[in-house]
């Protein structure tokens, strides 16, 4: 009976994240054009046709139209349907993370929210519902995080720009995160700022498109919300995966030696790998010293 519960908070968890991811896909396609998104209504890219509800319904619709549009029949991109696939397993990732039946990263949450969160036995009621309230608001933090790296990833990878609002974003979630996020200390949270968005600016200074100063201010509000040693590790991940994206458009020839590319997707790879992994992964690297 408890695994059945489980299945149904998954499915939901997924169904919330995905009709966020369909709401990614409006902010991706209209934050670079300068396009409003609080008011209107959604429409077709190709002909510009009023959707409805029933072509909006998150990854079934795109399927169930033959990933095509009902008025115009111009094909659909894919990447819509993966943005929707991918926010509602960041959701429940996020969920994971936090609450039971894994919780592998309650443990860096405060005594009383860890043992909340994993409904530690003896616990007291009202302990633990607080432990349990601040496991989800993690785990909603988390998301948000993760929804705004996602929109700064696609935004970047098309322009080579990256929305200074998906940063306060995350910088704000950094400082949510200072409150109720897991137990750092404040110290790491205000170093985390510098950590990794001093070397990007003095690189950005003195190497030509190298990195953009877009990349800085986003490595600063990671910093806010990682603190300094994820925030380092996330900068290093990223580093060696936009090293190797860079080698493989060089090899083929997709891009030449002098031109740039958009550093900020490999970022915010490595700041989601350090997110949900960045302890383990320093752990094993000071265990190799």
């Amino acid at each position: 009976m408890l695994v059945f519960a489980h299945i149904i908070i998954y499915i939901f968890v997924f169904a919330i994240g995905a009709v966020i991811g369909s709401f990614l896909n409006v902010l991706i396609y209209r934050l670079p054009r300068g396009l409003g998104f609080v008011k209107g209504f959604s429409f077709c890219p190709n002909c510009e046709h009023r959707l409805f509800p029933a072509d909006l319904v998150p990854i079934f619709s795109y399927l169930f139209l033959g990933r095509k549009c009902r008025y115009c029949g111009e094909p659909i991109r894919a990447r819509y349907m993966t943005v929707e696939l991918i926010c509602g397993l960041f959701a429940v990732l996020s969920w994971t993370a936090f609450l039971p039946p894994a919780g592998f990263l309650a443990y860096t949450l405060s005594p009383t929210a860890a043992a909340g969160a994993a409904g530690a036995a003896g616990a007291a009621g009202a302990a633990a519902g607080v432990g349990i309230g601040i496991a989800v608001g993690n785990a909603a933090l988390f998301f948000a995080v993760l929804v705004c790296l996602t929109v700064i990833a696609y935004i970047d990878h098309d322009t080579m720009e990256i929305p200074d609002s998906m940063n306060i974003g995350v910088a704000v979630c950094g400082v949510i995160a200072i409150f109720i996020g897991p137990d750092i200390g404040l110290k790491s949270h205000f170093i985390g700022i510098a950590v990794a968005a001093a070397p990007l600016f003095i690189i950005a200074l003195f190497i030509d498109g190298a990195f953009g100063f877009g990349d800085v201010k986003l490595m600063a509000a990671v910093g806010l919300f990682l603190g300094w040693q994820r925030c380092l590790a996330a900068l290093l991940i990223g580093i060696i995966i936009g090293g190797a994206y860079g080698v493989f458009l060089l090899a083929t020839k997709r891009k030449g030696g002098k031109e740039h590319f958009a550093f900020g997707p490999a970022l915010c790879v490595g700041v989601g790998i350090s997110m949900f992994a960045g302890e383990t992964l320093i752990g094993l690297y000071l265990g190799l010293l």
